[in-house]
């Protein structure tokens, strides 16, 4: 199926993929991962033609109830993993959990926690990479340029400010689907 996926990511959709080249050689084995701007369902797509084309396993979240028969099946084939979303329940510390519980385990997501424009991302997918003792790994969704940009592992450090910024300037200037939620 790789095949297939780089055949349709690389010469029908055009796109390409630039930087961390140990991404693709699954060093990596645990990392919390970040994909933005996510301004569209096309996002999803992408991001599964990234992972096939490069060969890396990656997972993804959802609560427990959607991973019953049959789309639970479905879901954990594509990597995801059910959570426990019960109010009296830490869900940080139930997401680092997961680290834990898996020889592997690349969680991705978009930390704006929607498609449409925000001002600032959300924070628990940096305490998650805290708690679990875990890089974020950066990769854009570029659809002015049809990259994929992707960082080196960065470590969450004390400085929640300045983890931010650098966060933040991996991104800059790039375009989502919808540029106007960029």
């Amino acid at each position: 199926m790789q095949w297939l996926a780089r055949f349709i990511y690389f010469k029908i959709l055009g796109w390409q993929v630039l930087g961390n080249k140990s991404f693709s050689k699954n060093t990596v084995k645990k990392a919390v991962i970040i994909a933005a701007p996510h301004t569209s369902w096309h996002d999803f797509y992408i991001g599964v033609l990234l992972r096939a084309s490069v060969g890396v396993k990656t997972n993804f979240i959802g609560k427990k109830e959607l991973f019953v028969f049959p789309l639970g099946w479905f879901f954990r084939i594509l990597g995801g993993a059910p959570i426990n979303r019960q109010s009296n329940e830490n869900k940080v510390e139930a997401i680092a959990k997961l680290f834990n519980e898996h020889e592997e385990f690349r969680m991705t997501l978009a930390p704006e926690g929607t498609r449409k424009k925000v001002k600032e991302w959300r924070t628990g997918f940096y305490y998650i990479a805290k708690q679990a003792n875990v890089p974020i790994i950066m990769f854009t969704l570029d659809f002015e340029n049809k990259q994929n940009k992707v960082s080196e592992p960065f470590y969450p450090t004390d400085n929640v400010e300045a983890d931010f910024k650098h966060m933040y300037n991996f991104y800059k200037g790039v375009k989502g689907k919808i540029s106007e939620y960029s």
